[in-house]
């Protein structure tokens, strides 16, 4: 008797990496619009210095290790790796700084540990605090926004290329004239002073929450968040964990000490805080991955970056703190995976 045989159903996915990643890329168009309206075009040569040396690296790397460059190349993962560190950098970067990092996160931390989808830290943080490591100097020559101090220059497009690519002003230019302490800056040092953090509103730096241009770059940074919820490319958990564990220590803080530590809306919108909410902590390779997982992953990253605002050396801890909680992903794992239906948990009796 001859019985029939059918193979099993094969259903091609509705997705794939580079579908996601372009995603991503998608999602970051209305922030990086915002940020070059309010930073200058310097954005925009920051992505192309590190775009063009993300994927130099990435097709060096998949050379030397033997495997097929073009089809990984398409993932378009190192393309969001060069977004992600153009919207870190300063507007004002020589692009031999956006190169080491570019090549840092994609060399070293990515293709040196396995390549995509075995990194143990986000290539574009761990490039990123290479840099700031690195080039101090370079890493704060942040601007104002341009609705900042009327005092402010704001650079030319020929302005921004020769700086970009000499690290030199023109005669007529100063550093003092275009450099301008950041927001988070502000604060930290005003408050060291014994200011109150009321006293340091007054700073045309400072918005109605946050950074001045900086809360509307959050805005947009949230619609893109936003996007990529409702097209289920990331999911709620860490972004609402990383926003928890930053406002609840601060808005403690601020109601048991007001005017001694920043409001909870100053810190939601100045610096990174809502770009590694939506799209830094929820890389998929080095975050957690069970849904409690991620919620420790992203409260821990919330607290730290809280920690190093309130108490480290740098104005902003958002590269520390997804770094930091990478390393701690492989313990956070194991401990929160589900339970597999039909065993019980480990040390627990069945009851007679």
């Amino acid at each position: 008797m001859e019985f029939e045989r059918r193979d099993a159903p094969f259903v091609t996915p509705a997705t794939d990496v580079g579908a996601i990643m372009r995603q991503v890329l998608y999602a970051l168009i209305p922030a990086a619009l915002a940020y070059v309206w309010y930073f200058g075009t310097g954005f925009i040569f920051n992505l192309i210095v590190a775009g063009v040396f993300c994927v130099a690296g990435e097709a060096a790397m998949l050379r030397l290790r033997g495997k097929p460059i073009e089809a990984t190349l398409m993932d378009y993962s190192a393309l969001v790796t060069a977004a992600l560190l153009a919207f870190a950098m300063p507007a004002l970067t020589p692009w031999w700084v956006t190169a080491t990092a570019a090549l840092f996160g994609i060399v070293v931390a990515k293709h040196l540990y396995g390549g995509l989808g075995y990194n143990v830290f986000n290539p574009a943080m761990a490039g990123y605090v290479v840099v700031l490591i690195a080039f101090p100097m370079d890493m704060n020559l942040w601007t104002a926004a341009r609705m900042g101090d009327i005092d402010y220059h704001f650079m030319t497009v020929a302005e921004t290329v020769r700086y970009t690519l000499t690290g030199t002003f023109p005669d007529y230019l100063s550093f003092d004239a275009i450099s301008r302490a950041t927001p988070l800056d502000i604060v930290k040092a005003g408050l060291n002073d014994m200011r109150t953090f009321e006293e340091l509103r007054i700073y045309p730096a400072m918005g109605d929450f946050g950074g001045r241009g900086w809360e509307w770059i959050g805005n947009f940074t949230a619609i893109g968040g936003a996007w990529l919820l409702l097209r289920k490319i990331i999911r709620w958990h860490i972004p609402v964990a990383v926003l928890a564990g930053l406002l609840i220590p601060s808005g403690l803080m601020y109601f048991l000490s007001t005017g001694l530590h920043p409001s909870p809306g100053f810190h939601l919108f100045s610096g990174g805080t809502i770009l590694c909410a939506f799209f830094i902590a929820t890389d998929p390779v080095s975050a957690a991955t069970s849904p409690k997982g991620r919620l420790v992953y992203g409260f821990g990253i919330g607290v730290l970056i809280y920690a190093v605002r309130e108490w480290g050396s740098y104005a902003d801890g958002v590269a520390f703190a997804v770094l930091l909680m990478n390393m701690a992903t492989p313990a956070i794992d194991p401990l929160k995976t589900p339970r597999i239906v039909g065993h019980q948990k480990p040390g627990r009796k069945k009851s007679q």
